[in-house]
């Protein structure tokens, strides 16, 4: 199908599907003929980007058209672009590639969305939540294997906890080792990674074993560290509420006396049921109660900080209360 929607938070990410689509259908000596950025947010825009997906492509190469940054799969577009949509996608010839692109989730219950949905390849980009850490290995997995670097087992769990779910530092630094390995037919192990590697070694889940263990002064470091290096205070509630409502989860199934692994992972969301391991492994000294306790506290945070608190000091008393839960 000639027609795509990119969406998703990862910037990064869509920025490599783009190029790589551009580089599949267009002829740079034919770019200023058949190339055509514009803006997806207004209606005049997106009727113009449609009618040039429509028009006979000029010299070599094919024709590619890009409205970035789409409103219509957001909010209700006017009757007119609903009307365009309708006309157009289904007539776009093979020679002729429309894109669509936001950073956004789409809304599917709006027509338009539905409309684009039939004719277009949809491609998801939002980034892994920070939590998921076994899909942030996996990632790590699919890239080294893409650019045809060997890492140990240990090494990828260390990128994987260092760099997180950021697509474009995970690149810059996997191409980083790629250069230094040269030629050589190794694997990198952690150490190597752990010399070479921008490691951000204080975390968001570092925070949250923080708290868990009661470690109220290196929970308090790891978040001021956290801010001075301007992590969202928001991003890192987020991760917060992901793992202890994980942990809260598990320990609920695991006192209630489930042993299905597989039950266990599905109702806590979790990829790989093998990670439950670990995660007994985490919570083997605390209660469900106290896992309980935390929810309102992060809910409070979170609150606090849409209202407008200041950020490091609402962080460092919550963390404060947190942390007594498990002590």
């Amino acid at each position: 199908m000639p027609t795509y929607l990119y969406w998703g938070e990862d910037d990064f990410a869509i920025a490599q599907a783009i190029e790589k689509l551009q580089s599949k259908v267009l002829d740079p000596n034919w770019l200023q003929f058949n190339y055509h950025r514009l803006t997806g947010d207004r209606a005049e825009t997106i009727i113009e980007g449609l009618n040039q997906a429509l028009t006979p492509v000029f010299g070599m190469g094919e024709r590619l058209v890009w409205l970035e940054n789409i409103t219509i799969c957001h909010q209700k577009p006017e009757a007119e672009v609903l009307e365009e949509l309708e006309r157009t996608l289904k007539l776009i010839p093979d020679t002729s590639h429309l894109l669509f692109t936001t950073n956004k989730k789409i809304d599917g219950r709006l027509n338009s969305t539905r409309q684009i949905k039939k004719y277009a390849q949809v491609k998801d980009f939002s980034l892994i939540p920070p939590w998921k850490t076994d899909l942030i290995a996996a990632q790590v997995r699919k890239v080294a294997q893409e650019i045809e670097l060997k890492l140990t087992p240990k090494a990828i769990a260390l990128l994987a906890e260092s760099i997180g779910n950021n697509t474009r530092q995970l690149w810059n630094e996997l191409e980083k080792l790629k250069i230094y390995l040269g030629d050589a037919d190794r694997a990198l192990d952690e150490n190597t990674v752990a010399d070479l590697v921008a490691c951000n070694t204080q975390n968001s889940l570092q925070l949250a074993a923080a708290i868990k263990n009661g470690e109220a002064d290196k929970a308090l470091g790891l978040v001021t560290d956290l801010i001075n290096r301007n992590e969202p205070a928001l991003k890192i509630v987020a991760t917060l509420v992901g793992q202890f409502r994980t942990w809260t989860i598990v320990k609920l199934m695991e006192e209630a006396g489930e042993r299905d692994n597989k039950a266990i992972a599905s109702a806590a969301g979790i990829n790989n049921p093998n990670r439950l391991y670990f995660i007994h492994q985490e919570i083997q000294r605390t209660t469900s109660q106290q896992f309980l306790s935390t929810l309102p506290l992060l809910l409070d945070l979170e609150y606090s900080l849409k209202r407008g608190a200041e950020a490091l000091a609402i962080l460092q008393t919550k963390i404060i209360e947190l942390c007594l839960i498990f002590q």
